[in-house]
């Protein structure tokens, strides 16, 4: 078996990263919402959707960009199928937000870019420590979306029922993402980081949300 090298690693990343930005609306699974009415929204309801559902762009975005930057250093073949695993869930996540962004006739985060950058080089050094401290980071991290994405169900309009199917479809992965990594072995984060990844999310949700 090939052992690659940081050159590859490099190589690998910069394909990752393009692909995510680039290449945002395939999916493997069925889109959550393709059998609910997409039902008219008054102009108010509108632009509160397409900012939600941007906000959540942005923050699959991030997601792969954590997830692609932890594997380049994780140690064992167990954590590093679990990141692979995840990460290709999260990647339907961002395409759906991607769909549902097309219909609603909105537009994605120009700040993007920044996004991935930002946390490709958290899952650095996140990935750098042991994989244990990995595992914990990504439950931390799926448990603070999975209360992100409640608020975001409970903000979003009422009558905008095919975004709220593909918030609770993400939901549902989120959790299982973060009691996967628990069972794993995942360390709690100490109160600090948990602190920091909190003002780094709120951030994200506040910027998207604008443009």
């Amino acid at each position: 078996m090939r052992l690659f090298d940081l050159e590859d690693k490099v190589v690998f990343a910069i394909d990752k990263a393009l692909d995510t930005l680039l290449n945002t609306k395939d999916s493997t699974r069925p889109y959550p919402a393709e059998n609910i009415p997409n039902l008219n929204l008054d102009k108010e309801s509108l632009k509160k959707s397409r900012c939600l559902m941007r906000v959540n762009h942005s923050g699959e975005i991030a997601a792969q960009a954590l997830y692609n930057g932890q594997m380049l250093f994780s140690r064992s073949e167990e954590t590093k199928s679990h990141l692979e695993e995840a990460a290709n869930e999260e990647k339907d996540h961002l395409a759906w937000c991607a769909k549902r962004i097309e219909e609603l006739n909105g537009s994605e985060s120009i700040f993007n870019p920044f996004w991935y950058l930002g946390s490709f080089s958290i899952g650095l050094i996140v990935g750098m420590n042991s994989d244990k401290f990995s595992l914990g980071f990504i439950a931390e991290t799926e448990e603070q979306v999975g209360n992100h994405i409640k608020n975001h169900l409970e903000r979003m309009p009422k009558d905008d029922s095919r975004s709220k199917a593909v918030l609770r479809k993400m939901e549902e992965d989120e959790e299982a993402h973060g009691s996967d990594a628990r069972e794993m072995g995942g360390s709690k984060m100490p109160f600090l980081v948990s602190k920091l990844m909190s003002f780094g999310g709120e951030a994200l949700r506040k910027i998207s949300y604008i443009i």
